[in-house]
This record gives structure tokens, sequence and C-alpha cells, in this order.
């Protein structure tokens, strides 16, 4: 006889994780990337141009632009959240903090949004695991917790959420009302008012944040898994929701429209090679969630119309299949995280002991091996001791002076120490729980980013920021009235308006500015369009982590 279900789980194995170190362990991962850093290149510092230009009434609201230059990513919002914290913050808070504080929230409203997911995915009929002959199984409202708990770490877990989801750009926004409208779906057979608004912020919320084609493929995907429903007791409560998914897409596409929101961005395969990096990122930036998620496909294959699998099955694959077509591959895939997390959550009572003793034993080798790696390479940063780390640092960050800070040495410190702790904890004689395999990938991941954003933070903020290069410009230049530029990248200019405060004009467009800056890359195409006789060499501008990022300053002669 077939079983209706693969969870076998009793109630032994549903207690939660305290709710205060959950709350603690989810504010050392997100407060790590938003603190104590500059704006980095590349897509951070440029969406933070546009929101400058915003705040101080430069550009016009429903067209950003950023020295007459559209953004990559055809958004509203992201850039409207990051202008109104700057215009909104007090003065002694600096503007590219105020402008990151809107997209903590997001990512905050990330990870709450994935637990309740998980929660009402996990309260459905079909999730629920196997009735024992003579009781004992699971509670569904404990189960149910412990599940959110489980796909809550998943999420954490999975190393390409890390950086991606700490930049002030219009992912970071998307992957949160994306997870808004997941919740929202997951939640209609249980509530009313809360998935209501879910939807209709998270579809609204998508479009104007530059994905308004996978808000509608993602409100389709609801529609079908409404109108599939077969169970008696939530079919007519179904296909009112199904109505009201549909109602609310219309209005979406008729917003978006309206907006001029639609830009259709396909990448095109150039050969083998794209398919095998695409392998890669597919295979890295979702690890470990993607074999989990593959495991809940063949152990619950009977109930792949479920909504417990079906929705957040649809959810991967739009992002998939955007990540397939688009450009930008790794932020089309970011959206797909937390529908990724929430099929793992589903492997997690099918999961056998040999499995999850050979995932904690490869996680613990792998994140105690990065976390030792990163505080060698901080001892000789500090020390010069070992001599190869040291060198390695000062070859790749010419001019580099590391610092000590007691405040990051003691946070680095305590996260190692209570890596250890939950090291002992894992190994140690405890009542079962079906969340206990995600524990040390969800807590490696976040301890290693931790370590990554305190003990190399100075190293990082040098290597991937633009300041030095842009006050570099500005000493040269002195404080002209403006500098003319041609080839550089929006986020150089964004650089050298922000850090370096210079009033930048496009080269040869009714400017007449004393000073030129230009890419090299850009330099023959730049004399086919103007003069260049009457400009002269002053000095190549370099920025010390990476060559490709160097500068030229012409200098217009005196008559």
């Amino acid at each position: 006889m077939n079983q209706p279900t693969p969870a076998i789980v009793a109630q032994s194995a549903v207690r939660r994780l305290p709710r205060l170190a959950l709350v603690l362990f989810c504010l050392a991962y997100v407060l790590p990337g938003f603190l104590g850093r500059g704006p980095w290149k590349n897509a951070d510092i440029a969406a933070f141009g546009y929101m400058a230009e915003l705040a101080n009434g430069h550009a016009a609201w429903l067209n950003p632009t950023l020295l007459g230059r559209p953004p990559e990513f055809d958004a509203l919002l992201p850039y409207w959240l990051g202008a109104w914290a700057m215009q909104i913050a007090p003065g002694w808070v600096t503007p590219d903090f105020a402008a990151r504080v809107p997209f903590a929230l997001l990512l905050v409203l990330t990870l709450v949004a994935t637990w309740y997911a998980v929660y009402y995915l996990a309260r459905s009929p079909q999730a629920q695991p196997v009735a024992f002959a003579f009781g004992g199984e699971a509670n569904p409202t404990d189960y149910a917790r412990a599940m959110a708990d489980g796909g809550l770490l998943a999420l954490i877990a999975c190393l390409g959420l890390a950086q991606l989801s700490h930049e002030t750009t219009p992912a970071v926004a998307q992957i949160g009302f994306t997870t808004l409208t997941l919740f929202g779906m997951a939640a209609t057979p249980w509530r009313t008012l809360a998935p209501a608004m879910a939807l209709l912020l998270g579809l609204a919320g998508m479009a104007l944040s530059g994905a308004p084609a996978m808000a509608l493929l993602l409100a389709t995907g609801g529609v079908a898994i409404n109108l599939l429903d077969r169970n008696p007791a939530t079919r007519q409560r179904s296909r009112r929701w199904a109505l009201c998914m549909t109602l609310l897409a219309c209005a979406v596409a008729a917003l978006a429209w309206a907006l001029d929101l639609y830009r259709w961005r396909l990448g095109q395969s150039s050969g083998s090679q794209d398919w095998r990096s695409m392998g890669r990122l597919l295979l890295w930036f979702t690890w470990p969630a993607w074999p989990l998620a593959l495991w809940t496909l063949w152990r619950w294959r009977r109930q792949l119309t479920s909504r417990h699998v079906a929705l957040p099955l649809w959810g991967l694959l739009v992002s998939v299949g955007t990540t397939l077509s688009t450009p930008s591959a790794d932020r089309s895939l970011l959206l797909g995280l937390p529908a990724l997390a929430a099929l793992a959550a589903f492997a997690l009572p099918t999961l056998q002991r040999s499995v999850t003793a050979l995932i904690d034993w490869f996680t613990l080798l792998f994140f105690s091996g990065c976390a030792v790696t990163i505080w060698v390479v901080w001892i000789a940063m500090q020390t010069g001791v070992p001599a190869k780390p040291a060198a390695n640092v000062a070859r790749l960050a010419p001019g580099f002076e590391p610092g000590f800070s007691l405040v990051a040495f003691a946070v680095a410190l305590a996260a190692t120490l209570c890596w250890a702790w939950l090291v002992k904890w894992r190994a140690g004689r405890h009542r079962a729980a079906i969340w206990k395999s995600l524990v040390l990938p969800a807590g490696g991941a976040a301890l290693c980013w931790l370590l990554l954003l305190t003990l190399w933070l100075p190293l990082l903020d040098y290597a991937r920021s633009y300041k030095k290069l842009a006050l570099d410009v500005a000493r040269a230049t002195g404080a002209p009235e403006c500098v003319e530029v041609h080839g550089i990248s929006l986020a150089q200019v964004a650089a050298l308006r922000y850090h370096g405060q210079l009033t930048l004009r496009p080269a040869g467009v009714k400017a007449s500015c004393p000073w030129l800056v230009v890419a090299p890359a850009s330099l023959e195409a730049l004399s086919v369009g103007l003069d260049m006789r009457q400009w002269t060499l002053h000095a190549t501008v370099r920025r010390p982590a990476d060559a490709d990022d160097n500068l030229l300053l012409y200098q217009r002669p005196v008559p």
C-alpha cells in the first residue's frame, strides 16, 4: 500500500528553534554588509548614483537618469526608496548609509516572508506527515513551524544570497516583493486580508522594481494552482482567489504599461562555454538547497500538483527561465532562492540519517576551512606572518594599509566561538529536530559572511570601492567648474559625483570644461567625434585594485 505522503515525523521532531536565537541569527546575517562600508562597484554604486540624482532634484522621478543615461534596470521603486531615505535622514547620517536602510529592511522582509510562506505551505493537507496507528505524529501547527524554521535556514545557507542581497540595487527589492508574493499565494487557503495585501504589494512592487513580466508569470501560476485545487473543502475559496489574482495581474499589467516599464532584455548564448558558466552558476549559487530541492521533487513526486510543491516549483522555474534568457543571470537567479528554499524544506522530513550525517560533515569541513582561511589572511595582514598571504594581499591591493579594529575583532571572535558551540551542539546527544540538517549550512554561511565583513571589511572596501580613484581625480583637477567625461561607466560617474564632488558633463555636448576624464578603452572612439588637439594628457589616474578601471585625465590648455 502506497503512503499518501513520504513525510514520517513524530511530535518529538518538530520542536521550534528558540525565537530569540533565530532573531539574533538573522540579524547577524543581515547587518554585516550594510554597516561600515561605502558603495561598491559596479551595480551598487551605480544604483546609488540614480538615487542621489533623484534626492538632489537632478532627475525626474518617473525617468531616473545619471548624466543623461538611463539605468540598466528599468525600475522606479528601488530608486525612490533610496532617494526618500536620503531626503528624510538626519544630517549626521551619510547619504550612502541612508540609502542602504530600506534595502536592509527589504532583506528582512525576504527572510520573514520566506518563513511564513513555508509555514502556510506546510499547513496544506497534502503536506502533512503520515498519521501513526497509535498516535504520536507531529501536530500540524508544530510541524509547520518546524518546517518554516528549516526553510529559513535553507535560504540563509544559499551561497548566492550573501553579496547580492546586501546591495542597494533593484534586485534586492525584486527578491523582497517576490517572496511577499510567494507568501500571499501560500496563505490564501488560511487567511484573507494578509494574503490579499501581500499579493497587491508584492505584484505591484515587482512591477515597479523592474520585473513586471515575472510578476505576471507568478500570478498566472498562482491562478492555475488555485483552479487545479481538488480539495472539496477549499475548492470554492480557491476559485475566488483565482479570480482575485487575475484581477490583480491585470491591474499590475496596466500599471507597468502606463509607466512604460516593459523592456525585453533577452540574452543569447554564444556557445558551450556560456552553458558551462551557467551550469557552474546554478551549482554554486544555489548550494546547498538545490540537492535538497531535487530530493523533494523525487520523494513528493505523487504530489507535484499539490500547493506545497507546485507553488515553489513554479516560482523556481520562472526564475531559472529568466536566468537562462537574460544577461543579468545571477540577479535573476537570486529571485528564485526563496522558492528553492521552500522546496528544500520539504526534503527534511524525508531524509535518512546517513544523508544528514553527510551534509553535516561536508558543511563542517567546508565552512571551518573557509573561516580558518579568513582568520589566517587577517593575521597575515596585521603581522606579516604567514608571509605568502601577506604578499598576496600586497600584490592584489597595492597601497592598502591594514588597521586594527577592536570592535570588528570582538564580533568576529564571538561569531567564531558561536560556530564552535554550534558544532559541539550538533555533534552532541539531543532530541531530533527536522531542521537540524540545515543548522550547520546556515550557520557556516552566516559565519563566513560575518567574518568577511568584519575582519576583511577595510580590505574589501579598498578593493571594491571607487573612492580612492574619485578622490585622486578630484585632487588632480582641483575645484573646477565642471569636468567633461567620455566612455566611463555609470559606476565611475556616480563615484566621481559622490566621492569626488565633481560636476560632470558629457564630452563635446555644449561643454567647455578645463578637464576631460576618459576611459582608455574609449579613446579611439573619442578621437573621431572630438578634436583632441585642444587637449593635453595630464595624468593617468590608476585604481590600485584593478587596472581596467584606470582613467586618463586630460587638461585644456589655458589660452
